[in-house]
């Protein structure tokens, strides 16, 4: 009876277990930038606190693929437009100040790296940067940024390894703060990820 009761309360303790990998992995993980530092990353990593969800799930800022004739609506960028990750849009951090920012150099190489989750079959990355003057004092919209982007790699169905980089040139011609937008577009499916990164040029 005891070895009985002993092998039913470990089966319960890795039934238990396992069921806390699943929802603690969450079946909703895919990507995120690392470098240029992201957003959700700096949320991640508690850089910046009081970011809500999105401290829990850098990972699952998706939502729909085809920028920038689709995709999320203006104001709605860097958070794919998800309501529980809006502090990701707000040009200020949570609690007030500037996003940090990292420091690049215009017209030099930079390379940009993904942290996945998930690999999906990928179509390609499109890096988009915000025009010199764009105005900061509202969440990103289209008209902000140069919506043809300064670097494109495409992966023509391949799935990525768990980290990615990939190295372009930065335009030249930028002073002071900007945001890059980078877009991870998924092949199989009708969602691409986003993430924005704060950079001071």
């Amino acid at each position: 009876m005891r070895k009985k009761t002993k092998w039913y309360a470990a089966a319960l303790g890795l039934t238990t277990a396992g069921a806390f990998v699943l929802t603690a992995g969450g079946a909703s993980g895919h990507g995120y930038t690392d470098l240029p530092v992201s957003r959700q990353k700096l949320c991640q990593n508690g850089t910046v606190t009081g970011c809500g969800d999105i401290q829990w799930e850098p990972q699952s800022v998706e939502g729909p693929k085809g920028f920038p004739a689709a995709g999320p609506a203006d104001g709605q960028l860097c958070s794919a437009g998800h309501s529980r990750f809006n502090q990701l849009d707000s040009p200020t951090k949570p609690g007030g100040g500037a996003w940090p920012t990292t420091r690049v150099t215009g017209g030099q190489n930079y390379t940009f790296r993904w942290q996945f989750t998930a690999m999906h079959a990928t179509t390609d990355f499109r890096y988009y940067v915000t025009k010199q003057g764009w105005n900061q004092n509202h969440a990103l919209a289209r008209s902000d940024l140069n919506l043809t982007p300064f670097f494109t790699v495409p992966y023509n169905g391949q799935r990525p390894p768990s980290t990615l980089s990939h190295t372009g040139r930065l335009p030249s011609g930028l002073s002071g703060h900007h945001v890059i937008l980078a877009v991870w577009t998924i092949a199989d499916t009708g969602n691409a990820f986003y993430a924005c990164s704060d950079v001071t040029f």
